[in-house]
């Protein structure tokens, strides 16, 4: 596996948790949306300590774009991360990552695993196929919902929010489950792409196999 030294020229915030960090491109790199990498952190001790994050920028955009959940609790990468500064350097893997867009279909994510389709839509939209794609996005609070505002203006009535963990008034509260998924899909013959923690896409792919949806048609990262 090759390595690129990437500065960071950018970081922003995005939710209270999440922030987005902009850099520089190597030459020559190539991803396709929804790939990830091994991110590592260019300061001792922290060059070995590798941890895959998501491309959310485009594959023809000039710089990279990363959309980064920080977990300050964990006392690892994703905190170091949190304290990095703009003109900091990350040390970047080849592109790797199972989830592609196959064709039309539902997105289904929870949390941070919006990342991967951040990138996929967005391509989608400069190609002009976002239309009869569908997402559902769980969070466990309003002020985790990562892009609303842009995931809104891709799909229109066509995202739907769900918020777990406290009442919502702008969200539907509640789980994505076999009950909610019946009420809001009612073609089960289309692809499914599902990414987010390992317990939450294991429920959700079993709720669409036994809602009729083909399993060959359920894309997630262990594809």
């Amino acid at each position: 596996m090759s390595e690129s030294t990437v500065s960071i020229l950018e970081i922003e915030n995005v939710t209270p948790e999440v922030k987005r960090f902009v850099t520089d491109r190597p030459d020559g790199y190539q991803f396709r949306p929804g790939q990830a990498t091994e991110v590592a952190i260019a300061k001792d001790g922290w060059r070995d300590e590798e941890r895959p994050f998501t491309f959310t920028s485009l594959p023809n955009d000039a710089k990279l774009e990363f959309t980064i959940k920080i977990y300050p609790e964990r006392d690892g990468v994703t905190d170091r991360l949190g304290d990095l500064k703009e003109g900091d350097e990350l040390i970047l893997g080849d592109a790797w990552g199972a989830i592609e867009y196959m064709g039309t279909g539902t997105f289904i994510a929870g949390g941070a695993g919006i990342t991967p389709f951040i990138s996929i839509l967005r391509e989608l939209e400069k190609e002009e196929k976002l239309k009869g794609n569908r997402l559902i996005f769980s969070n466990d609070r309003e002020s985790d919902v990562i892009l609303a505002g842009e995931l809104r203006r891709l799909l229109g009535d066509d995202a739907k929010f769900v918020i777990t963990d406290e009442e919502s008034e702008r969200y539907f509260s509640g789980r994505v489950d076999e009950d909610y998924l019946k009420k809001q899909i009612s073609d089960f013959d289309q692809y499914f792409y599902v990414c987010g923690p390992p317990a939450m896409v294991e429920d959700v792919t079993e709720a669409l196999k036994k809602l009729g949806a083909d399993e060959s048609r359920i894309v997630t990262e262990e594809a």
